[in-house]
């Protein structure tokens, strides 16, 4: 099972789609363009000598216990998970969000009401201002299951013995792991969960930008 298929499993997409006054379908075609630019801006991060360490603090202060059993929306703290995401893509937020929402040219927007794959466009369905009202209601819940295999929990993919709580090497390890082919899953096309034009995009915007 993929991360981005771990993480969903936990969420409610009927109450994430309520919250996100859309259908479910949508939400979950939404859902599946935010948690790989998440997990990926993450993992940049999480490999800049620079930053490492912040985010392996700021992952540990989160609970695991916030996806076990199924997320509770409404224990979600989307302000903290603002806080999060500007952390996250920093003075790209932006760009990242117009991107993954169908402005510009990763994947191109549908047409009309054609389906959206894991790695394509949001255009027809509600475009950056789907995604930007998401990624502060699921940044919090990433966080989550990352401390939950940090701390050596979680179901599907299970721990992974590098990630030592404390060193910011072992969250980038962790990512590594669980996004380079680790969790032996993809999300949807592409080679992987980062597959594909958005880990261009992350990897240009942020990992090329930071180092």
């Amino acid at each position: 099972m993929s991360p981005v298929d771990e993480i969903l499993s936990q969420v409610p997409l009927g109450a994430l789609a309520a919250q996100l006054g859309v259908d479910e379908a949508t939400a979950e075609h939404a859902a599946r363009q935010a948690l790989p630019a998440l997990l990926g801006g993450i993992q940049a991060n999480a490999e800049d000598p620079a930053r490492a360490a912040s985010f392996a603090q700021a992952v540990q202060q989160h609970d695991g216990g916030l996806i076990d059993g199924g997320v509770d929306l409404g224990q979600v703290d989307t302000a903290d998970g603002d806080k999060i995401v500007g952390h996250v893509f920093g003075d790209q937020r932006d760009l990242v969000v117009n991107q993954l929402g169908g402005i510009g040219p990763l994947g191109g927007a549908p047409a009309g009401d054609a389906p959206v794959g894991a790695q394509g466009a949001l255009g027809g369905l509600g475009g950056s201002g789907l995604i930007g009202k998401l990624l502060p209601l699921l940044a919090p819940i990433v966080m989550s299951y990352l401390a939950k295999k940090m701390s050596g929990g979680g179901a599907g993919s299970g721990s992974l013995p590098g990630a030592a709580p404390g060193a910011g090497g072992g969250l980038g390890d962790l990512l590594g792991g669980i996004l380079g082919g680790g969790a032996g899953g993809q999300s949807g096309a592409g080679g992987g969960v980062l597959g594909g034009g958005l880990g261009d995009l992350l990897g240009g915007l942020l990992g090329g930008g930071r180092k």
